[in-house]
């Protein structure tokens, strides 16, 4: 007996069209790996026709490489600017934690007390659950991870899109492109094009 092929938007139960596609000041960063140029046109040519605008998708490859036709990636997107500035916070993150904790052990070797002890401490909690959300809740995929992939010629396609519609997205590419291999999600912000 032959089983009846359900459409795609039926079975995740979500029909999107262009007008859904919103600016965001931050979202997600989908990663695909695809074997070549020709795999990963189609993957960009169907994403569009499902209302996925060009300017959401970015393309990068190992030099040596014609990428022409697929929407490249900016420079900021192929130097991992992203990466870098998570690097920037975290590590600042880090420093402010630790001048607040030896503020404190001076503090408390001088035997003051009061609002500055309580400074300190605020400084020092403030700090700790800063890094927790960031450890816990950003996801931190960068391009170092895709090194090897794009030294073996792979192609990589970088799709934005808005938190509530990663799923989806993933669905898409996977029901109609199964040599797309899923290399994670990662955030983004459209206004710096990172």
């Amino acid at each position: 007996m032959m089983e009846k092929q359900i459409p795609l938007s039926q079975l995740i139960n979500i029909n999107y069209h262009q007008n859904h596609w919103k600016e965001v000041i931050v979202g997600r960063r989908l990663y695909f790996l695809l074997p070549d140029v020709a795999h990963a046109k189609a993957v960009v040519a169907k994403l569009e026709t499902n209302g996925i605008e060009r300017k959401n998708t970015h393309v990068t490859a190992a030099k040596g490489i014609d990428l022409e036709g697929l929407p490249l990636a900016s420079p900021n997107q192929r130097m991992d600017l992203g990466a870098r500035l998570e690097t920037i916070f975290w590590d600042g993150n880090l420093v402010l934690f630790f001048l607040a904790l030896m503020a404190l052990i001076v503090l408390i070797l001088m035997n003051v007390s009061g609002i500055w002890l309580v400074l300190a401490s605020t400084i020092m909690l403030t700090t700790f659950i800063v890094g927790v959300g960031f450890t816990k809740y950003i996801p931190n995929v960068h391009l170092s991870e895709f090194a090897d992939a794009l030294r073996h010629q792979e192609i990589l396609l970088m799709v934005d899109v808005p938190v509530g519609q990663v799923s989806w997205v993933e669905a898409l590419v996977h029901h109609n492109h199964p040599e797309a291999i899923n290399g994670g999600i990662g955030w983004h912000i459209n206004a710096l094009q990172i």
